[in-house]
């Protein structure tokens, strides 16, 4: 990379005493402090349910998480960002691992997100990734996701309780092997640093930070001192001890490249502009989606909810 090209981090926005509140936003960021690469942050408050973010800009170029393996490894490919794996991914508890992380974990913590709080305001899920939009909208959005949660998993009013149990038993497992495992160390894989430690380590932290003193997952984290230690110990050197980034909001109506900030003189004083450059095509085409945006999900709602009005209908018939 250039040194004179500022390497950006665009995440969903700060909650919680967190640097984004969004648990794959925040595995990046984790990464790319393992990794000791500089970047500031900006912030993405449209698209709450867009598979793009978090992405990393520099120059021209932008790695977007819904690339293949995600956006760290499109940084490890492209621009040799270090691999931290390099040497025990090979392991053969690697695998166990990262699938313990991937499904037990992070569906766990995606049900008590979505579903395991009694109405939409009070969880931290849309706080995190709805609570700047329209109030319509935001509501209207949780309530998608909450249903795709429940259809993955095959949730319905008869086995719910039942596959609520198998969720926090699975979880409540994943934590006792990872306890076991990580012992004494600093690190979950010859104590150093790794893309796993990045994935459980944003899970931890959104676990003991956003999550309210009803939570379910919380107390089964805290059964694991060890595991608590471990990411403290994190939030103390890597967030904490951290300077505070350069960052500006993304919204609507601007383009990733023209509405970062990258100076605080910028932010209330308007000095003289340079010659105005022709926007390329792509700046064009984002600002042209960005426009329908909001109309596009207004749409989506009226759709919405017509459709589940029907569907509740047809339920209310049958039962009669």
């Amino acid at each position: 990379m250039a040194e004179n090209e500022i390497n950006t981090l665009v995440v969903r926005k700060p909650c919680f005493g967190l640097p984004t509140g969004c648990t794959q936003c925040l595995s990046a960021y984790l990464y790319l402090k393992f990794a000791q690469l500089p970047f500031q942050l900006d912030f993405h408050l449209n698209y709450p349910d867009s598979d793009q973010i978090p992405y990393f800009e520099v120059g021209d170029y932008v790695a977007y998480n819904n690339e293949k393996g995600g956006v760290t490894e499109c940084l490890k490919r492209d621009f040799g960002v270090v691999d931290l794996d390099i040497g025990i991914s090979s392991l053969p508890d690697w695998i166990s691992t990262k699938a313990m992380l991937t499904t037990w974990l992070a569906d766990a913590l995606a049900y008590e997100l979505w579903v395991g709080f009694e109405g939409y305001s009070s969880s931290p899920a849309y706080t995190i990734y709805y609570s700047d939009l329209p109030w319509p909208l935001g509501k209207v959005l949780f309530w998608r996701k909450a249903r795709w949660i429940k259809q993955k998993h095959g949730i319905t009013n008869e086995n719910a309780e039942l596959k609520k149990e198998e969720i926090y038993r699975r979880a409540s497992s994943a934590y006792g092997a990872l306890s076991t495992w990580l012992g004494e160390q600093s690190y979950l894989f010859e104590n150093r640093p790794s893309s796993l430690d990045a994935t459980f380590l944003a899970h931890g932290l959104v676990v003991l930070q956003a999550l309210p003193e009803s939570s379910v997952l919380q107390p089964k984290l805290l059964e694991h001192g060890n595991l608590v230690r471990y990411v403290q110990q994190c939030k103390t050197e890597l967030i904490d001890a951290s300077p505070t980034p350069t960052y500006a909001w993304h919204t609507a109506g601007s383009s990733s490249t023209s509405s970062r900030s990258t100076s605080s003189s910028k932010t209330k004083t308007k000095t003289k502009s340079k010659p105005k450059r022709e926007k390329t095509e792509e700046e064009k085409t984002f600002k042209r989606r960005s426009k329908y945006f909001v109309a596009a999900q207004l749409v989506a709602v009226v759709v919405f909810i017509t459709i589940m009005t029907s569907f509740d209908d047809a339920e209310v018939g049958l039962d009669e």
